[in-house]
């Protein structure tokens, strides 16, 4: 049975293992770490500056085999009513077997029932099929796409924003 807890600084190695490639490490994090491959380090340090702000909360996914999931809930108004999913990783030896899906659900109960939150976004490149499924399969809507490209050798990659509504 999965749950959902607070990341610790313990859970980065794992964590970090799981992008395996540039490719798939820009996929997860688009720019917002620097060089890969990320470190746990690096995870933690950035981790570190939010950790005063209640606007920004990490989270770890964990079932009887361990560490197996990843993410963060993030406010995007004043109000904390709408939230914003982010980083969004499971482990990349159990891909396919819905952890993802599964820890989308827990993080989507854990923002209404605690959060409070009406509407929760995210985005996802285009070029990212397994995540765009995983998503829909978890009940959100696309509702567009973001002004302008991320550019990653030579090509641009389209992000596609997506909602989910209380």
């Amino acid at each position: 049975m999965m749950r959902f807890r607070p990341y610790k600084s313990c859970d980065a190695e794992k964590i970090v293992s799981w992008t395996k490639d540039e490719y798939s490490f820009r996929q997860w994090s688009s720019d917002r770490f620097g060089d890969f491959p990320l470190t746990a380090d690096e995870l933690n340090s950035y981790y570190a500056d939010y950790r005063d702000n209640d606007r920004h909360l990490e989270f770890t996914a964990y079932d009887e085999k361990g560490i197996c999931g990843h993410m963060i809930v993030r406010f995007t108004d004043e109000e904390k009513k709408t939230a914003r999913f982010g980083f969004v990783i499971v482990d990349s030896e159990r891909r396919g077997q819905g952890l993802g899906r599964k820890m989308l659900e827990l993080a989507k109960n854990y923002t209404r029932d605690y959060l409070l939150a009406d509407k929760i976004t995210l985005g996802v490149f285009e070029n990212n099929p397994a995540a765009l499924k995983c998503y829909s399969a978890a009940g959100f809507k696309e509702v567009g796409t973001e002004d302008g490209y991320y550019s990653y050798h030579g090509d641009e990659w389209k992000c596609i924003e997506m909602e989910f509504i209380f």
